[in-house]
Order: C-alpha cells, then structure tokens, then sequence
C-alpha cells in the first residue's frame, strides 16, 4: 500500500502535474468588442497537445449583463477548409467570431461563453473536449 501522505510520493506528483496540465489545447476568449450591430469575440489558440490538430469547431454564445442569451455562431475555428489549415504542435492561431444582431446592441456590458463540441486530430482521431481542450477569458483591461 502506498502511503500518499509520504512526502516523496507529494515530490513526484507536483512534479507531473505541469506536464500534465500542459497536454492541451489551450483557448484564450478576449472581452466582447461592439461595433454598431456587430460584436466581435476574438480567440487565441495554442496547440500543447502531441500531434497536429485537424479542426476544431467552436460555438460562441454572447450573453447579456443578466447572462440571458442574445446572439450565438458556430464556427470551425481550425481547419475545416482549405483556407485554414491545421494547427501543429507548439503553434498558434487566432480567429474572430462576428455575431451580428438585427438592431444595433442596445448594452456595452456583453461576455461571450466559448465551448468546442468537436476537436479532430491526426489522421481522423476525436479528441475528448473536456479533458483536451482549456477555455479560459483574457483579463480585462
């Protein structure tokens, strides 16, 4: 039986876990920016993982200041045509999600919620988006 309170077994584990955490595919969602009818929700994409990432499909929800919904896209933020090619190991990326709204936005006060519903690896492989994949907001400036 292993004795996870012995301090050498707690070395090793700190040890791995920055490795760990680092084996991802790392997303970066900048502040919502307004312009007339458009908000543009600005993303920074960085490939940790092993091997090349294929595509990448994203859905962007942009909510009110009581989180109510008021406008959404889904986008293949890598990949998924010619014109965007996959993202290799240790590189990056950034991609623009342009929601339009019929009026112009009524409230400066907008957060985007970024999720991925399909990552695509290598050779065809899925990634597991809940372990593979890290969302995380830019600070605010």
């Amino acid at each position: 039986m292993i004795n996870m309170s012995s301090p050498r077994i707690l070395f090793c584990l700190a040890l791995l876990c920055p490795t760990l955490a680092a084996a991802q595919f790392a997303v970066t969602v900048s502040p919502v920016k307004i312009t007339g009818q458009k908000a543009v929700v600005s993303l920074a994409m960085t490939n940790h993982l092993a091997e090349s990432l294929e595509s990448a499909r994203a859905l962007c929800f942009l909510l009110d200041g009581q989180g109510k919904m008021i406008g959404q896209s889904a986008k293949w933020v890598v990949g998924g045509s010619k014109d965007r090619p996959a993202l290799e190991p240790k590189s990056g990326t950034t991609f623009n999600f342009v929601i339009t709204s019929p009026q112009p936005f009524t409230t400066t006060n907008l957060t985007a919620k970024v999720s991925f519903s399909r990552v695509v690896l290598d050779g065809g492989k899925l990634a597991d988006v809940q372990k593979d994949v890290s969302v995380t907001a830019a600070a605010q400036h």
